[in-house]
């Protein structure tokens, strides 16, 4: 029985790998399915039906103007609008994980398609398969997702509400039959061409997956999970319902955080985060190379304390320096101008000298901290370069600039790459402990994260508006980091973070 079991196998298998109009029937196969996956993933073809809308809408005391904008059919992209107008958050987030899991299934589909049309000849067909694998894993996840949300739903409003169309049936089992078919063929070509499967790197280096295990935890726990919070940002909360319960309203905190001057944050954050890593890597690089340079060691390594002891200063001590300098009645800038016969300035309410303050006192704290980095990149390069150097008679610039600088370079983008990814999160110590509650200077001074702190402190019940704002940071700056490393690798693959 189990002989003929593999000649069946073996002869399904050789039939997959025959040729048909330049690929293999397995690929035609899998791509079909993936293209009628990808048109019933279209909106056009509704997943849900409603029934027993009169009871159903009696047990969750929809009111008649919204029953009047609800449907009786919904995809997967338009079932939040019944979640917002029924208010039935506790069914709120699974609709929006089933959202995320559609884009996402929907990608990797389109991704898979496009591969197959822009076949590379590389390693034979080892790209394609490798974009066949995320696309019917999707496939199959949210086909089951979606069947299990049809019984919670059912499950939360004690009745029979929602009916799965059987196309999600249809791509559960096609994907899977896509799935089986790749596998079967991809075996050998990975034997042709020494390239092994996830399994077997497991089995050959179970103790290095192992070692990875607390880290996986970690990340899970303290990156991954957090993020469920991110749907408080589409609820109207409030304590009494909970995260899970809550009233959905969809878009109406970002239309709040929109009213609330979003221009003006997002410009202020973004000016200030320019400033700070624009002008603080070259003084960093500047400082570092002035250290590396300097010859008696007692001066290198005092250099090296004064200039990192400031980032040990915590924000507090920092605010009541700067109080005691910029005060207006004792401040010793004022004092010092009243002596000299020049009037007061009265810098707490006048907010056009706060972007260079800020500024000024952010470098002055980190500067030494950056230059760490740095100073180990320059210590690192060879003595035999700069001995080159001096042999051809290269100035000391001339080393900086044609030794040390280009050396340092692929440091300086990936640091740069890294900062620019929480462009849109602020120092919040700074600027809460310089500034504090003073309204006067807002205009000029007020970023995201104070905004947020200030917002969520004085309105408690506006915790989906801070966390509408935290996920407009988060995205802006992912969507910026993208477009950066794109450009980069665009120019030079080797500096790219991926």
């Amino acid at each position: 029985m189990k002989r003929k079991a593999n000649r069946q196998l073996s002869s399904l298998q050789g039939m997959l790998e025959k040729q048909y109009f330049g690929k293999k029937l397995a690929i035609l196969i899998s791509m079909m399915i993936s293209i009628i996956t990808v048109l019933l993933y279209l909106p056009v073809f509704r997943w849900i039906s409603v029934v027993n809308t009169e009871s159903l809408y009696e047990t969750l005391k929809v009111k008649e103007k919204a029953i009047a904008l609800l449907e009786t059919n919904y995809s997967l992209f338009n079932i939040l609008s019944f979640v917002q107008h029924t208010r039935a958050g506790s069914i709120g987030l699974y609709s929006m994980i089933l959202l995320f899991l559609i884009i996402a299934a929907l990608y990797f589909n389109l991704v898979f398609l496009l591969r197959i049309i822009k076949k590379k000849n590389i390693k034979g067909n080892l790209s394609i398969y490798s974009a066949a694998h995320p696309a019917m894993i999707f496939s199959v996840i949210l086909c089951i997702a979606t069947i299990i949300y049809i019984d919670f739903a059912n499950s939360k409003f004690g009745m029979t509400g929602f009916v799965l169309s059987p196309a999600v049936y249809l791509i559960l089992i096609i994907s899977i039959i896509a799935f089986i078919f790749i596998k079967l063929v991809e075996s050998k070509e990975r034997l042709l061409y020494r390239e092994h499967g996830f399994l077997y790197e497991l089995k050959k280096n179970w103790i290095l997956f192992l070692m990875l295990v607390p880290t996986f935890l970690y990340l899970i726990i303290n990156n991954y999970l957090p993020m469920v919070g991110v749907y408080y940002a589409f609820t109207s909360f409030n304590f009494k319902d909970g995260l899970w319960a809550s009233p959905f309203v969809g878009f109406k905190n970002f239309e709040h955080l929109l009213k609330a001057d979003l221009f003006k944050l997002t410009k202020n954050t973004i000016l200030y985060n320019l400033a700070f890593i624009g002008i603080g890597n070259i003084l960093q690089i500047a400082f570092a190379i002035f250290v590396s340079r300097v010859g008696i060691k007692w001066f290198k390594r005092t250099s090296q304390t004064l200039m990192f002891m400031p980032y040990f200063v915590s924000f507090v001590i920092l605010k009541v320096l700067v109080y005691n300098l910029f005060e207006y009645q004792s401040g010793m800038i004022n004092t010092a101008m009243v002596s000299l016969g020049l009037d007061r300035i009265d810098f707490y309410n006048e907010p056009s000298y706060w972007p260079y303050l800020i500024t000024v006192f952010y470098l002055w704290k980190n500067i030494g901290y950056g230059i760490v980095v740095y100073l180990a990149t320059i210590m690192g390069i060879s003595d035999e370069y700069y001995d080159a150097a001096k042999v051809d008679g290269a100035s000391i610039l001339q080393q900086i600039r044609y030794i040390t600088l280009p050396l340092i370079k692929p440091t300086f983008i990936i640091l740069f790459l890294y900062a620019l990814g929480s462009i849109m999160k602020g120092q919040f110590e700074l600027f809460y402990q310089l500034v504090g509650t003073n309204g006067v200077l807002y205009n000029a001074t007020d970023i995201f994260d104070t905004f947020v702190y200030r917002i969520t402190t004085t309105q408690p019940l506006s915790i989906g508006m801070g966390t509408a704002a935290g996920l407009y940071q988060a995205v802006f700056g992912f969507i910026v980091i993208l477009v950066t490393n794109f450009f980069v690798k665009r120019k030079n693959p080797d500096y790219a973070l991926f």
